[in-house]
């Protein structure tokens, strides 16, 4: 599996997101606890070295069952969360429960840096993202300006707490500040064959050799939104190569720049199984001139 620097560290360009380990909404305990413990050891396996994770996802589910599947973790392994959201625990009923909320403020970055070493059991996190929000999004006291919060996380990584800084969800400007003022090793943002609006960051990220990790890679997780899997051309093509939509989905993004790293997410042994055979799995130029066609 080729390989692309996180940081100091070179990882599998296919590496294992944990959001979809804990339950419905990425809240609770996971469906299939056995299963979700099998699937990141299953994942380590194949050759993921880079494992995405979040104190809020679950919360702190994720990151149980990281630490519970793997720890002592392998030397090679890289753990990358993220900070800057919270979850909404307060509801009167399971179903109000929940809700993503920002957590912007320095001290809640620091917070949330310091419940992340706790739970995964580490002294030290390979990688942290920060996660913006839009300010209109967000009450008053989180709007906290973006220069406030790369300077806490510069802190963090001074106190040796962190050793390298992402940030998520950001346009291009802020990923610019980002690199001027905290020397960020990796973006993770949406993008997909359906929705490459974000181009112009990953060609940023491409220039200054930093790794662009796409989320909601096989198109938005939300209802109505366009999905990968559901557009023709790529059903046409995944037929001709005998492979899965999503599995096209993903090794388009492959093919478009050698920066891109990977971390699908799956609770599924078999769809686990599918998404790392992507590794070997090349588009020719026919498909990929078809798959820019269709969108």
């Amino acid at each position: 599996m080729n390989t692309f620097p996180l940081g100091p560290v070179d990882v599998n360009r296919i590496g294992f997101g944990a959001m979809q380990l804990p339950g419905p909404g990425v809240f609770g305990p996971p469906r299939n606890h056995e299963e979700a413990i099998a699937v990141l050891r299953r994942a380590v396996e194949l050759g993921a070295n880079h494992i995405d994770t979040a104190q809020f996802y679950g919360p702190e589910v994720a990151n149980e069952l990281i630490r519970e599947a793997l720890h002592p973790y392998p030397d090679d392994l890289l753990l990358v969360s993220k900070v800057g959201a919270t979850r909404d625990d307060i509801g009167a009923t399971r179903d109000d429960k929940g809700a993503w909320l920002p957590a912007q403020r320095p001290e809640q970055l620091r917070s949330a840096v310091e419940d992340n070493l706790r739970t995964l059991h580490v002294d030290q996190l390979g990688v942290v993202n920060l996660r913006l929000h839009a300010e209109h999004d967000s009450a008053p006291d989180q709007r906290v300006s973006l220069e406030d919060q790369l300077s806490e996380m510069v802190s963090l990584r001074n106190e040796g707490k962190i050793a390298n800084i992402g940030i998520s969800t950001a346009n291009v400007a802020q990923v610019e500040v980002a690199i001027t003022q905290a020397g960020v090793v990796c973006v993770q943002n949406a993008f997909s064959l359906v929705d490459q609006s974000d181009i112009a960051t990953l060609e940023l990220c491409r220039q200054h050799n930093i790794a662009y990790v796409p989320y909601f890679p096989l198109g938005s997780a939300f209802p109505g939104m366009p999905k990968v899997t559901a557009n023709t051309t790529v059903q046409t093509v995944a037929a001709r190569m005998g492979a899965t939509p999503a599995q096209v989905g993903l090794a388009w993004l492959l093919s478009q720049s050698d920066n891109i790293l990977l971390i699908p997410g799956t609770s599924s042994l078999a769809h686990l199984e599918e998404n790392m055979n992507v590794a070997d799995l090349v588009l020719s130029p026919e498909d990929i001139a078809d798959l820019e066609r269709a969108v």
